[in-house]
């Protein structure tokens, strides 16, 4: 098919060197080092805003090294059991990961986000021995920073003792979590899942001999996602790893540009965030410029011919110069529902981005390869990777749509719950049930319509799938997160179809208020039986998991627990004292309060809850609560005694402090 196809394909074919190995960790790591030791491992700016970079080759003397120090650290700990490793992707991440198993121990791989309880419940649970974190807590087993691990003096006097598992978090971090058990037989599974790569992609994987290949390690490591798709799969064909500092959009947009990464790889959020920041941008520029864009979109996606587009290589250039370069040839976007609106922007500037699928239980089991833009832009998962087999279980008339059941060698070899080893759940015919709707079309090609725990059953008995409604309000301008969701109504088996939005700190009152609008409008006018009857603003962030997909049984416990952080669209709510305040001094002290509030904090006047506090639950900080007082005394005419200083942090509690004041003038 291409005029390089024949190196593409002995790329791929690299992946059957693992079957003439015992196929664990340990010929994994040796495989992937030995055979790219030349390779650029790492590439990444320093503390010093120095590049850094080094070879395969120091990567894994680098990793033998924090092994023996890791040894000696764990001299007296028994063997073959889990060391949580809870730390952010960074340079050293990968080294430290093949450490713990090079020195006999099983990484639980753990979101460095996770709380003091959360941490602590999966070392009990998963009976960990010790924990590789940079946080600030305490615990029961011994911890290490990586810090501490990177700086301490190395010794040679130490022979690899590899242990074989890995483990990852599915579900949680409080109760009974669900821990999966993956060995080194399901992870060169994984990685054998390329050969089939070959037959339609010559960007996804390729020689030295067509370019470099530099993948941004965006995704966090911990995450399935990210572990398999980023760090696994390309550590094993010695790519490069690009890191970054934070997640910040300038952040990644200027690695991305400096060191001409080549693969992007991450979620939904993701990609409707650039989607919709083009589309602002696109919004403030002429009516030409706006004309040559949507003429590059319609060329690229292929609506237009060549000759109508123009002259869009300009076009394309200028816009990819100030996103993630010039240089990109290939990105995913995985862990949720990707809307059609941001596939077709996407590509449209000349990212080629397709879909995937996976789940922490299976591993990275299909991507949408095919070269046609036409084709990606149907949002189709793909087709099953090699030794990956799919099958529908309908339950209703259309047989091609249904839960999706998997079957490969790739599924985890058991789980823990409860700290209690338990053995994989598969059907009789060793597949395992997702737990998402799919259907297939004709060319074997899948489709994903949302989770079965999500689905909203309507007054009519009609299925509504949430990620199919979310997309037509994702596009509004300040609209930073949308979740629409069902929620029990006493006295029906229905649930009413609500959504609710995390908007732009930054957008004005008038701004809202034509957010609102625009969001009404296009609730009333979604497809028939599909109507929202309410919407609410969250106060806060909406609950993100660690795919970075909205958690909606948070979101559903806040709204049908009538928690203050979800404000109907309506106010009501908003003007309630809460302290038994009179309606004089509510319309002129508490309102005009909230206002100050909103006005120093930047947020809008919904978000600020009358009893929130100013730095705990606002984001205020000493400095501007030196703005705050000065504001409050200037605006109502009175002084505030400064014993009072940071004992007032609310709303409420400035509003009843003026009112006294007031009234004893």
């Amino acid at each position: 098919m291409y005029p390089e196809y024949k190196k593409v394909k002995a790329k791929c074919a690299e992946a059957e060197l693992l079957r003439k190995t015992s196929r664990t960790m340990e010929d994994i790591f040796f495989l992937s080092t030995k055979r790219n030791e030349k390779n650029i491992a790492v590439t990444y700016i320093d503390s010093k805003g120095k590049n850094k970079k080094y070879k395969y080759s120091l990567f894994r003397k680098h990793a033998f090294e924090i092994a023996s120090i890791l040894s000696n650290f764990m001299l007296q700990k028994p063997k073959n059991v889990p060391i949580v490793l809870k730390a952010s992707n960074g340079p050293h991440w990968g080294e430290i990961f093949w450490a713990i198993l090079m020195s006999g121990y099983k990484p639980l791989l753990v979101d460095a986000r996770t709380s003091k309880e959360g941490t602590d419940n999966l070392i009990q649970q998963g009976k960990a021995v010790a924990i590789i974190t940079d946080d600030n807590y305490k615990y029961d087993v011994p911890k290490f920073s990586l810090k501490d691990i990177l700086e301490e003096t190395h010794t040679y006097d130490f022979a690899p003792n590899w242990e074989n598992e890995v483990i990852f978090c599915s579900s949680g971090t409080t109760g009974n979590v669900k821990l999966m058990v993956f060995n080194g037989e399901n992870l060169c599974n994984q990685i054998e899942a390329a050969l089939d790569f070959q037959e339609t992609s010559k960007d996804l994987l390729y020689p030295k001999s067509m370019g470099p290949l530099r993948v941004m390690a965006m995704i966090p490591f911990h995450h399935i996602f990210g572990f398999i798709a980023t760090f696994l799969w390309y550590f094993y064909f010695g790519a490069t790893f690009v890191f970054v500092r934070s997640l910040a959009p300038t952040e990644v947009q200027s690695v991305a540009q400096k060191f001409k990464v080549t693969h992007v790889f991450s979620v939904p959020l993701f990609w409707d965030s650039i989607a919709q920041g083009l589309e602002r941008k696109r919004a403030l520029e002429s009516p030409t410029k706006q004309e040559y864009i949507d003429k590059l979109i319609g060329y690229k996606t292929g609506k237009i011919a060549k000759e109508e587009a123009g002259p869009f290589k300009a076009v394309e250039n200028a816009i990819q110069k100030n996103l993630l370069g010039t240089h990109i040839r290939f990105c995913i976007s995985g862990g949720g529902y990707l809307d059609s609106k941001t596939q077709t922007t996407i590509n449209g500037i000349g990212y080629p981005l397709y879909n995937g699928y996976g789940m922490t239980e299976i591993g990275i089991t299909s991507v949408e390869l095919s070269p046609e833009v036409e084709t990606r832009l149907k949002g189709s998962i793909g087709v099953p990777f090699h030794g990956v087999e799919y099958k529908i279980k309908s339950t209703g008339k259309n047989k091609n749509s249904g839960e999706l059941f998997v079957k490969s060698k790739i599924t985890h070899i058991r789980e823990i719950i409860g700290g209690e080893e338990k053995e994989t759940v598969l059907d009789a015919e060793g597949y395992f049930a997702t737990g998402d709707i799919a259907e297939v079309d004709a060319t074997n090609r899948y489709y994903l319509k949302g989770r079965i725990k999500d689905v909203i059953i309507n007054a009519d008995g009609e299925n509504i799938f949430p990620d199919e409604l979310e997309i037509f309000f994702k596009g509004i301008k300040n609209v930073q997160n949308v979740c629409v969701l069902g929620v029990d109504q006493k006295g029906s088996k229905n649930q009413k179809v609500v959504c609710a939005v995390e908007v732009n700190n930054n957008a004005s009152e008038e701004e809202i208020e034509t957010l609102k609008k625009e969001m009404k409008e296009i609730g009333q006018n979604l497809p028939k039986g599909t109507k929202i009857t309410e919407f609410y603003f969250c106060r806060k962030k909406l609950p993100i998991a660690n795919n970075m997909k909205v958690k909606r049984f948070m979101v559903k416990k806040g709204i049908e627990e009538k928690s203050s952080d979800y404000i109907s669209f309506d106010f009501k709510k908003e003007a309630k004292a809460t302290r038994n305040f009179d309606a004089e001094t509510v319309k002129n002290i508490l309102e005009p309060m909230r206002k100050i509030f909103s006005k120093i904090l930047i947020l809008p006047s919904f978000k600020i809850d009358d009893d929130g506090h100013w730095v705990d639950d606002l984001g205020g900080d000493s400095m501007s609560y030196v703005e705050l007082i000065t504001n409050v005394q200037d605006t109502f005419g009175v002084t505030i005694d400064e014993s009072l200083y940071g004992k007032l942090a609310t709303v409420n509690d400035f509003t009843e402090e003026v009112s006294k004041l007031k009234k004893n003038k």
